[in-house]
């Protein structure tokens, strides 16, 4: 009885998370629209689109892997979700958060786009090697930094388990990773600026660039997968740095509150600076972070 009540809260907050993430795109687009001095579309126009796309059926075939694509990039986020403690101090809003979990959540966060890169190399397009290795190369540099803040915080707090390292930020701001290790908090902000793919290192579709990318090549149901794990893995990824660097969440208004904020940031930084050149954002990446993310360590240890 008490799996089947823990199953539905589960369920339930997917199904919270899914539908802020789509509120909160269409805010953010706004937004952005309304900066650039335009109307910008309608609030709750990603519901439309995801209805319209999960309506239309494919009539090409790019062969299994390619269709598997989109299921393991939602797989990922899905996954992330699933272990990640979304309110703390409530047994029922903590899904099936264990000790470690975070380690299990970093895999999780590789697996979709490893499932990206699968599907699109099956799918025969010039370009789609491009992508790949865009794609890989990049997120790899992303990890790296947020390695070493994950490292330098479980050395701070001597735990893996996102609960614990949570239950150590009550109190006030003054407890926050934020102030505790502002060392760790700027490699990985840094780190989420890459993972959310906005300027300056949205490397990977480069719409100024290469006019290809999902959105093209996959179509109907399957870009209708890849828009829902959009809305879940930006926000379940927010809601993840939100409990790491900023004291998580204790009820469901301050969690929509720092998830926005915390997307937010990166939003903010893609409107202000430009997008880098692939030879450039690679090598930012592993100087100015992973320095900062080692200096988080050596600190610790000293």
């Amino acid at each position: 009885m008490e799996l089947v009540k823990k199953i539905g809260f589960v369920l339930l907050g997917l199904f919270i998370i899914l539908n802020w993430g789509l509120i909160m795109s269409g805010i953010i687009r706004k937004i952005i629209a309304r900066l650039g001095m335009r109307r910008g579309i309608k609030v709750f126009q990603p519901y439309i689109n995801l209805i319209k796309n999960y309506s239309i059926r494919s009539q090409i075939s790019h062969g299994v892997m390619f269709y598997l694509g989109p299921v393991f990039r939602l797989s990922g986020g899905i996954g992330i979700f699933l272990f990640m403690p979304l309110i703390h101090g409530s047994e029922l809003w903590s899904n099936f958060s264990f000790t470690g979990d975070l380690i299990l959540i970093a895999y999780f966060a590789f697996f979709g786009m490893l499932g990206m890169a699968l599907g699109a190399g099956e799918g025969g397009h010039p370009y789609s090697a491009i992508g790949i290795s865009r794609g890989l190369a990049q997120f790899t540099a992303i990890e790296l930094p947020l390695t070493l803040a994950i490292i330098s915080i479980a050395i701070q707090y001597n735990t893996l388990s996102i609960s614990e390292i949570v239950a150590a930020q009550q109190g006030g701001i003054q407890n926050w990773t934020l102030v505790t290790n502002p060392f760790a908090t700027v490699a990985a902000m840094i780190s989420f600026l890459g993972a959310m793919g906005h300027s300056p290192f949205s490397v990977v579709m480069a719409p100024q660039e290469i006019p290809i990318g999902p959105p093209t090549e996959y179509h109907g149901t399957f870009l209708g997968i890849l828009q829902t794990n959009r809305a879940i893995l930006h926000v379940i990824e927010a809601v993840l740095y939100m409990n790491l660097f900023f004291g998580g969440a204790t009820n469901w208004g301050i969690l929509i509150l720092k998830s926005f904020l915390v997307y937010f940031w990166s939003v903010f930084v893609g409107m202000v600076f430009p997008r880098f050149r692939v030879d450039q954002s690679i090598p930012w990446l592993l100087k100015l972070p992973v320095l900062i993310g080692i200096i988080a360590i050596a600190l610790l240890i000293i």
